[in-house]
């Protein structure tokens, strides 16, 4: 192949890679879009699992070979591909998320009101979630018999965790078992175990952005360039792990489906409907009432004014990619200032992500239900925990939370094989959660111009915009 050739090759590949995800890309690529083919893969593994579970049997020692030897390690390998990414994606991501914010030095009360703001918004987000979780169960709307053969299955990691756990917790007072749970000893061993305790990286990535907020830039720019860096090729690496998805979650599944059969699927509408529901409240509940008492605004003539960002969001599935209508919606209909803006959604599009912390709570919550391990209080308040921080670090990307989800599963010991089931339905609900992320970041711009006294609204109503 001559060099020209090879060029306009990976420059094909390339816009591949950028635009298959990005429903509103003008120069898409040809064939079909991503979550189409996920979609495809989800249909054949389901119906290909069910054809098999009613003809031969999920115990037929040919269908037992052929997951064993064929389906498994397919899946596996997609599962592998993305735990090897968890860690310096969780790593980089929170420290250019942290050190973002950090410009709270610089920019005084604006960037501590936004930080403050998106952490008291983001937990309501996933108490929101957690509580429709614990209330609706989805994860236990299954008979008794499937029930008992997926605990089996999936939860024999979780009962060394378990056990481990009380354990510790018959040595060690409660704060005691606070501090080891959360502040490492000895950082690179929370890293280099089976599995990496995303509890101690995240906390070492907090201390480590934070003391980049107190160096001088010239001191700490060259490290956060390569923290931005490693941020930028993990999520590029996402990019091209999730190529791969649509067959993976073909074989991953197959394999259930033809174990378990119908049963398994009945609790995936209780998931989609569990998610959305909170996805709702929140953002027609929280929202609202935000915008109606923080920022003084009719939360209908919010949302009417920015209804252009709210389609954007929902098409693209990305934070990143709706940032540029978001900047301009929210000066020119809103009339928020150009340097409130220019920090709070810029920052918000990585850091301010609502509707992911809310469905990271709700699908961890959901498998565990799923694989019958019962979450305590305490696990569930690390999950929020978790989630509200995976919020801060999560891609604002399509399909960026999957890898933290994952890597919360490995913690509390579930078999993360279990992601597949929620696969085929995630990008919808990812159009969903990011329509939810963005419309967070506005809501966010706009009360911090109204507690620095700004007026607002101030725009004609017949802007055309939004």
């Amino acid at each position: 192949m001559s060099e020209e050739n090879r060029k306009l090759s990976d420059d094909a590949f390339e816009q591949e890679l950028r635009t298959d995800l990005d429903d509103g890309t003008a120069d898409k690529p040809k064939g079909m879009a991503l979550h189409t083919k996920i979609l495809i893969g989800l249909l054949v593994g389901v119906f290909g699992g069910l054809i098999v579970n009613w003809t031969l049997g999920g115990d037929n020692p040919r269908v037992v070979w052929t997951v064993e030897n064929f389906t498994r390690p397919i899946g596996q390998l997609f599962l592998n591909l993305l735990l090897m990414i968890v860690v310096p994606l969780v790593f980089s991501s929170l420290v250019v998320g942290i050190a973002g914010i950090g410009d709270i030095r610089k920019l005084g009360r604006i960037g501590l009101k936004s930080f403050a703001y998106t952490l008291i918004i983001s937990a309501i987000s996933v108490v929101i979630g957690l509580g429709l979780a614990n209330t609706i169960r989805p994860g236990e709307r299954i008979s008794p018999e499937i029930a008992a053969q997926l605990k089996e299955k999936f939860s024999s990691g979780a009962r060394a965790s378990v056990e481990s756990a009380t354990k510790a917790a018959e040595k060690d007072s409660a704060l005691m078992q606070v501090v080891k749970t959360i502040v490492p000893s000895n950082v690179f061993n929370s890293i280099s175990g089976a599995s990496p305790n995303m509890l101690h990286i995240m906390f070492f990535a907090l201390i480590v952005g934070i003391a980049i907020t107190l160096l001088p830039a010239p001191i700490s720019a060259p490290f956060v360039g390569v923290m931005d860096s490693l941020f930028v090729i993990t999520t590029k690496i996402i990019d091209i792990i999730m190529k791969f998805a649509p067959y993976a979650v073909a074989c991953l599944l197959f394999n259930n489906i033809a174990q378990f059969g119908l049963d398994l699927l009945q609790s995936l509408g209780w998931f989609v409907l569990t998610v959305l529901l909170g996805l709702s409240l929140h953002f027609f509940g929280v929202y609202s009432l935000s915008v109606y008492f923080l920022s003084k605004i009719n939360p209908i003539d919010f949302f009417r004014r920015i209804r252009t960002v709210i389609v954007t969001a929902f098409s693209t599935s990305s934070s990143n990619a709706t940032l540029p209508t978001a900047l301009r919606v929210s000066e020119e209909n809103l009339g928020v200032p150009k340097e409130i803006n220019s920090f709070v959604l810029t920052v918000g599009a990585t850091a301010n992500q609502n509707g992911t912390a809310l469905y990271e709570g709700v699908t961890v919550l959901f498998l565990a239900q799923l694989a019958g391990v019962e979450l305590t209080i305490g696990l569930q308040l690390m999950i929020v925990y978790l989630a509200i921080l995976g919020g801060i670090g999560t891609a604002g990307v399509p399909s960026g939370s999957i890898p933290f989800i994952i890597g919360i599963l490995v913690m509390i010991g579930i078999d993360p094989a279990l992601i597949a089931i929620i696969l085929g339905v995630d990008r919808i609900l990812d159009m969903c959660r990011t329509t939810l992320n963005v419309v967070g970041d506005i809501t966010a711009a706009t009360f911090v111009a109204r507690s620095e006294g700004f007026e607002l609204l101030q725009t004609p109503e017949s802007s055309g915009i939004g």
